[in-house]
């Protein structure tokens, strides 16, 4: 079969799984808010602690445009360090604690599809037909809750090493930019290094989301999830690059979109008596931001797991179809 009919089968597959598994969205998309406003409440703070150090107007702080507010922040807190040290451990505790709980929401949303891609038959197939595609239907509260339950230990160790390889990304990446802003160097090599470094953050993502996934289908541990995925990279690294690519290409279209919506709601902002349906509209228009994201990110896992099951590594190989166990051995004997 032609990678271009492979390639549309399997994200058909991984966006029909998902769409049978839809409550999974919603949680996902509740979870990935809370985070975000836990985060923002230590921020927040940070600028009244900085107004109560500093004996400024919180009202004034927050009226400054970003780059000043953050640069008058970061004075601030440099300058007193009892201070800085009360605000980033209130912002690591929020951090490590929001982590945890998507951590735990997210072993049960992987565990969830798991089991729905591994008991539907050929649903990407036609026709398509709302019975044929409630077959991938596996969500239920006792089974989201036995998954998280199962899953939480090791994705949260999975997860601190990924919060531990941010860091020093991050660390890095500082320093390269501050030894080339001494060196004299030009926009041009500022900005090749911005674009490596996405570049091995989404690389790190794609593996990390791959580790997820094993773990799950496997129930295996995070040595183990490692070879398995380099194993299923090495097989199927032409397919798994085209979903990969087709997605990031879904997320940056839906995030240009949502930006040009923001603009267009901030425009209306300044028409008289519209202006009020503004609140309204930017909440739905977040809301459904969130859910678009989480979903094309369910699709995606989907994906990736019709991938990994045909592949047949590891203990997926006793789960297989017929035809897809020849496959297996085919490929194992490659």
């Amino acid at each position: 079969m032609a990678l271009s009919q492979t390639l549309k089968l399997t994200l058909k597959r991984g966006a029909l799984v998902a769409a049978a598994n839809w409550p999974l969205t919603i949680i996902q998309a509740v979870a990935d808010s809370l985070f975000k406003l836990l985060v923002a409440a230590p921020l927040v703070g940070g600028i009244f602690l900085v107004a109560l150090v500093v004996g400024a107007e919180p009202v004034a702080l927050m009226s400054l445009e970003w780059r000043d507010l953050a640069t008058t922040i970061a004075a601030s807190l440099l300058s007193r360090p009892l201070v800085l040290v009360a605000w980033v451990a209130a912002l690591g505790v929020v951090i490590g604690g929001g982590s945890l709980f998507v951590f735990l929401i997210k072993g049960g949303a992987v565990s969830v599809l798991v089991r729905g891609e591994r008991e539907a038959g050929p649903i990407e197939l036609p026709p398509l037909l709302p019975d044929v595609v409630a077959q991938a239907s596996a969500f239920s509260v006792d089974g989201f809750i036995d998954g998280a339950r199962a899953l939480f230990p090791r994705y949260a160790k999975l997860g601190l090493i990924l919060m531990g390889i941010y860091l020093a990304s991050g660390v890095g990446f500082l320093a390269v930019v501050a030894a080339g802003r001494s060196a004299g160097e030009g926009l041009i090599t500022a900005a090749l290094v911005t674009a490596g470094f996405v570049a091995w953050i989404t690389i790190i993502n794609l593996l990390y989301l791959l580790m997820q996934i094993v773990m799950a289908a496997d129930d295996c541990s995070i040595a183990s999830a490692m070879s398995r995925v380099w194993t299923f990279l090495r097989r199927e690294r032409r397919l798994v690059s085209a979903v990969f690519l087709v997605v990031l290409a879904l997320v940056v279209f839906a995030t240009g979109a949502s930006i040009v919506a923001t603009t267009a709601l901030g425009l209306i902002g300044f028409v008289p008596l519209f202006g009020l349906t503004v609140l309204p509209l930017q909440m739905l228009a977040w809301v459904l931001r969130g859910i678009v994201f989480q979903y094309i990110g369910l699709a995606s896992i989907g994906a990736y797991l019709k991938l990994y099951r045909e592949a047949g590594i590891g203990l997926a190989e006793s789960r297989l179809p017929v035809d897809d166990a020849q496959r297996a051995l085919r490929l194992s004997t490659e």
